[in-house]
């Protein structure tokens, strides 16, 4: 067995972050049978994205600093004990708030995607950590890309909770995983946890870091408004079944593994600054040019679908980037930051799943789904070119 000053393997540090976006997506689906199956509104069983999100949030902004008090190794394995529990939990609920606060504590597995952040962080410069970003992410993509099509399939030959069951035997699977092979990379833990919050203050001063944490969360955001959104919109526009909804927007995600192929290709090589940009730019046009399209007459799922792609490509270019250069504005406290522009991300993507599903109706779904994404595009283009900006006429490190 590895010492436990071990570094992690590549393969593991893929399975953490492909684990904690699988739970996220592969039941999506299904929501529609949930809220049938459980007797509730479509509305409250939304709550099992946007409360898990919500949660997820919060908990970023613990761990991040308990990680860098006491160890990255302990806070991750604590996090994915927790996840095993919780998916168990989901799968025997028969009442819906009993799921959804089962639900809730799944939110746990955001440990793996936090820590296997700030672990490549311990271990590699800044324009390093963010190509070795790509690259991880690239692989990993194939998790959320498979997980909307393996849960509604999983919906039609068995049944929904079935998707539950699979969470419950990945997250024993991968803490067994963990325990064997994460060492801990965290060589110069700080004195004392109190630390670290007063650490927080540091980090909101700069405006690198609040220029990268902005942009990744608006590229989570346009996301995070299509998972809330697509479900609604896409069936009552296009009458699609629950497996081929989950084929629809799996697909999507082929742009995610592209984009982040690009990026670990380029991203040691370009400003980190500039491939958020480009990120964005590539996000606005895609979209804005499947509106044309559909607007023209093409009305078809794969105009929306295939538009909706240009979101997977531009959050790969603009990612791995955005998150390396947050976490580098204070390479000291890269749990701190990984947590906070983590809880920044998600907090606004459980924020924008709410906006999306109060909005999203099957009357207008397509036409308020393709504004709502749009216009989170554009903001994250805003903030990408003030860092860009930044970087050109202060070239130095942000130390205000």
């Amino acid at each position: 067995m590895p010492s436990r000053r071990t570094p992690p393997s590549l393969a593991t540090l893929i399975l953490m972050t492909a684990v904690s976006l699988l739970s996220l997506n592969m039941f999506l689906p299904s929501l529609a049978r949930m809220a049938e199956d459980f007797g509730t509104d479509y509305a409250i069983v939304n709550i099992s994205v946007a409360g898990y999100l919500a949660v997820s949030a919060v908990l970023q902004l613990i761990m991040g600093p308990l990680s860098d008090r006491y160890g990255r190794r302990p806070v991750l394995l604590t996090g994915l004990a927790v996840f095993a529990a919780a998916s168990i939990g989901c799968l025997l609920a028969t009442d819906i708030w009993l799921f959804l606060g089962f639900r809730l504590l799944q939110a746990a597995v955001v440990s793996a995607s936090v820590l296997s952040r700030a672990i490549i962080s311990d271990m590699y410069d800044k324009q390093t950590a963010a190509s070795l970003m790509g690259y991880v992410a690239m692989i990993m993509a194939i998790a959320p890309m498979m997980g909307p099509m393996a849960g509604g399939f999983l919906e039609q030959l068995i049944h929904w909770r079935a998707s539950f069951a699979v969470y419950a035997v990945c997250g024993v699977l991968l803490l067994i995983a963990c325990w064997v092979d994460v060492g801990e990379t965290n060589l110069h833990p700080s004195e004392t946890f109190a630390a670290q919050f007063r650490a927080y203050p540091e980090l909101l001063r700069s405006r690198r870091f609040w220029g990268y944490s902005l942009c990744t969360a608006f590229s989570v955001g346009t996301f995070f408004i299509f998972l809330g959104g697509a479900p609604l919109a896409a069936s009552a526009a296009f009458g699609m079944s629950p497996a081929w909804l989950g084929v629809g927007m799996g697909c999507t995600t082929a742009g995610f593994f592209l984009g982040n192929l690009v990026s670990g290709r380029f991203a040691a090589r370009m400003q980190l600054s500039q491939m958020m940009a480009i990120g964005r730019i590539v996000t606005l046009a895609g979209l804005g040019a499947g509106a044309a399209l559909m607007a023209a007459g093409l009305f078809h799922p794969v105009t929306f679908f295939a538009s909706v792609v240009s979101v997977g490509i531009g959050n790969g270019l603009s990612l791995p980037s955005g998150n390396a250069g947050a976490m580098a504005v204070r390479p000291r406290l890269a749990g701190s930051a990984s947590g906070l522009s983590g809880a920044m991300q998600v907090g606004g993507g459980a924020a924008l799943t709410v906006l999306a599903g109060v909005l999203v109706t099957e009357e207008n779904g397509i036409a308020i789904l393709m504004t709502l994404l749009m216009l989170c595009a554009l903001a994250g283009l805003v903030v990408a070119l003030y860092v860009l900006r930044l970087d050109r006429t202060e070239p130095l490190p942000d130390l205000s």
